[in-house]
Order: structure tokens, then C-alpha cells, then sequence
């Protein structure tokens, strides 16, 4: 539809600044509301059968009734609209429900500032200070809350059947149970599917691992429709791989090399991260799993003394390390994406720091799904160089895998 040139001269006459425009008094404002007061007139003369001061209105048992008067908070801020009614009551608008006050993506303002990690004093402030409205917690909670039913969609929808690669990572957050606030894991399952796409597939708020707790999420995932996963990369194997040996005795458990670097760091003063990482960049870039041994009796000779308990971690897990060395580069990159799990992490911790605890589990997922909801939107290329790693995930499990 194309607007009229001459109507918009019309209604752009004795236009000298920009509050004319878009101010409390200006033109959006004046037409947002017009033109849903004509929609609501159409409306109910299509309810009638007849146009208003029409003869055929004349004994037709309803009639026009006068209006009620509606504030409804718009992107343009409050509208005061005119609704009007019918004599019987039966007059049911569509364009502005009966019981809304919200117009015009209002609601996904709320949503968008909340998943952004903005606080419910923040989102009124700015709502206020932007838009002139002034909204309530209650009417903040209500908006957030009606993210919950999705948030169980999304947690029941079917699956991939088959997922090369599985992350298993975990955010602590402080939530507040039976009166007290204590530290929980939010543990997440990211999976990329054979075309090379990452996907969340859920969250569970935990306070322990365990074999029982992981069997709960393996199982899920199996009910969901996953019928296999190739490698799962995870932080931590506190009951995982009996968990996973009983539900999907072919996946090979791997550990998560990104985690071990971050753990190692942690020790580790501003000044000499980069030296270690770099030092640690050998040992897990080694060619071969000799390679790799070799470079880490380097590491422990430079930096042990300095800090011992970084080569006592790789030592103590080199174990669940070296199924890394069996896999080609292509496959090796494709485990190591810092990406994938860095990124995530850092823009979580953003939306959670302004919070200093959730008042239960419910809360937390509610934010932390939204924040995932707009990260999962730029999830939209293949991982890097994946053509060349399912090629090879093609040779190493090649009675697993099935190219659609």
C-alpha cells in the first residue's frame, strides 16, 4: 500500500521541529490513534450490519451505544482511545481486545530490555523516561511470565535424531531455596547437527551432578527423538559416563579441551595468561598423543614451580585429554570451538550480573531462555571448516552416519 503524497503534505502542514512529529502532542501520536478509533468505528459497524445514523439501524434489536474511554500503552507511548460500545453488551473488538492495555509489539519491548539482563526497576525507568509510560512490576512480571509456556515448548520439542557433536557446559547462578540463597548449575546441552549447525537443545537447574541427575538428562534427550551422538565434549564427568554408557553406548566422551584451559588460567596472575595459554596451545595442538605428553613435560619444567597445580590438572585427566590426538584436524577444530561455548558464557554472565539472586529456578530459566532465544538467532552458518569434518566423521563412524 502507498501512502498519498498530498496526504502526507496535509498532514505535515506547520511541521517545524521534531517533537511536532514525535512528541507527547505529535503527529504519530494523533494519527496512531485516529486511525485505531476508525478501525474500532469499522469494526463495529460491521458487528451492526449498518453505518452509523443509517435507517437500516432503525429496529434492528442492537445499536450504538456511546464509547468508553481506554488507555492503551503504545511504541509511541499512552494513547487515550475512544472505544465504542453497543446497547446489548455484545460488541467484542478486535483490533484492541477487551482487558488489553498493550499495543503495538509493547510486550516485545519488555521482553527484548529483560533479556538484555535489564532489571524490572530499569525496564520501568526507561519505559518512563523513553516512551512517557509508566508500568508497573506486576505488569513487567505478567509480560515475562507469559514466556513460560514457551519455555516448556521449547524444552519438549523434538530433536535431531543423530548429533555429531554434543557441548555440555553448566552457568552458576545464585537462586534462593528454602530460605536461603545458594549456588546452583544451569547446565546446558548444545549440539551440532550433521549440517554443522549448533542448536540448544535444553537446560536443567540442578544444586548436584550425578549419574542419577545426568541419566534424567540423557534419557530426555533420547525421548525427544536423539537416537545417537558421536562425541560428547563435557566439563567435569561427575556421573556422565555412566549415564551416557546406558543410554548411548557408542558415544565417545571427550574432555572439553576449552574447559581445561579455562580451569588452567584461573591460576594463573594477568601478566603471565598469555605466556601459559600459549605454552598450553602446544600441548593440546600437538600432532600425536607422544607429541602432546611431550609438550606438557615442556610446560610442568617452565611453570611448575611457578604454578603446580596447572600440570597436575592435565596430568590428572591426561586420560579423558587423549582421545583428542585420535581425531584429524578438521574433527579436532570442530570439538575446539572456543565460539560456541565463550561467547555463550560471556553474554550470559552479562544478563545474570545485575541480578544478585533469582527467587527460584522458574526466574532464572525464564531469563536465561530469552537471552539463549536471541543468541540462537545468529546461529546460522555451519561451524568452521565442517565440510571437512563430517567427511571425516563419515570414515571414522561411517555405519553411523546418513547423508539426507
Amino acid at each position: 500500500m502507498t501512502i498519498r503524497k498530498e496526504l502526507l503534505d496535509e498532514l505535515l502542514q506547520g511541521y517545524e521541529k521534531p517533537e511536532d512529529l514525535l512528541g507527547e502532542s505529535g503527529i504519530l501520536k494523533q494519527l496512531s490513534k485516529a486511525l485505531i478509533e476508525r478501525s474500532l468505528e469499522g469494526e463495529m459497524t460491521h458487528h451492526l450490519g449498518y453505518s452509523k445514523h443509517s435507517p437500516a439501524g432503525k429496529n434492528s434489536g442492537n445499536s450504538r451505544n456511546g464509547r468508553n474511554r481506554k488507555n492503551v500503552k503504545t511504541g509511541h507511548g499512552e494513547l487515550a482511545i475512544e472505544v465504542p460500545r453497543d446497547r446489548n453488551g455484545e460488541f467484542e473488538p478486535i483490533i484492541i481486545e477487551k482487558g488489553r492495555r498493550r499495543f503495538d509489539g509493547f510486550d516485545d519491548k519488555i521482553l527484548s530490555m529483560y533479556a538484555r539482563g535489564m532489571t524490572v526497576r530499569d525496564i520501568q525507568g526507561h519505559l518512563e523516561d523513553i516512551y512517557g509510560v509508566e508500568v508497573s512490576p506486576t505488569l513487567i512480571s505478567d509480560v515475562t511470565d507469559a514466556v513460560l509456556e514457551e519455555v516448556k515448548e521449547w524444552q519438549s520439542r523434538p530433536l535431531e535424531e543423530v548429533y555429531p557433536i554434543m557441548y555440555l557446559d553448566a552457568i552458576r547462578v545464585k537462586i534462593r531455596d528454602q530460605g536461603h540463597v545458594v549456588n546452583k548449575a544451569v547446565h546446558m546441552v548444545i549440539g551440532v547437527d550433521m549440517n554443522g549447525k549448533k542448536d540448544m537443545l535444553g537446560m536443567w537447574i540442578d544444586r548436584e551432578e550425578g549419574a542419577k541427575f545426568w541419566l534424567k538428562v540423557i534419557t530426555e534427550l533420547k525421548n525427544r527423538g536423539v537416537k545417537d551422538i558421536f562425541i560428547a565434549c563435557v566439563d567435569g564427568l561427575k556421573g556422565f559416563p555412566e549415564a551416557i554408557e546406558a543410554v548411548y553406548p557408542k558415544t565417545r566422551i571427550q574432555l572439553c579441551i576449552v574447559h581445561m584451559v579455562r580451569n588452567s588460567l584461573r591460576y594463573v596472575s594477568w601478566k603471565d595468561r598469555k605466556a601459559v595459554a600459549g605454552d598450553l596451545k602446544a600441548v593440546y595442538k600437538a600432532v600425536t598423543e607422544e607429541d602432546g605428553e611431550r609438550s606438557l613435560t615442556t610446560f610442568e619444567e617452565k611453570w611448575d614451580e611457578k604454578y603446580p597445580l596447572i600440570g597436575k590438572s592435565w596430568r590428572n585427566n591426561w586420560g579423558r585429554v587423549i582421545p583428542f590426538f585420535a581425531y584429524p584436524e578438521a574433527i579436532r577444530k570442530a570439538i575446539y570451538t572456543t565460539n560456541t561455548i565463550e561467547s555463550l558464557n560471556m553474554t550470559l554472565r552479562k544478563v545474570t550480573k545485575n541480578r544478585a539472586s533469582f527467587p527460584n529456578d522458574t526466574a532464572a530459566l525464564k531469563l536465561l531462555y530469552l537471552a539463549i532465544r536471541n543468541i540462537m538467532k545468529k546461529w546460522t552458518m555451519p561451524i568452521i571448516d565442517w565440510g571437512a569434518a563430517i567427511n571425516q566423521f563419515a570414515i571414522i563412524f561411517e555405519d553411523r552416519v546418513s547423508i539426507k
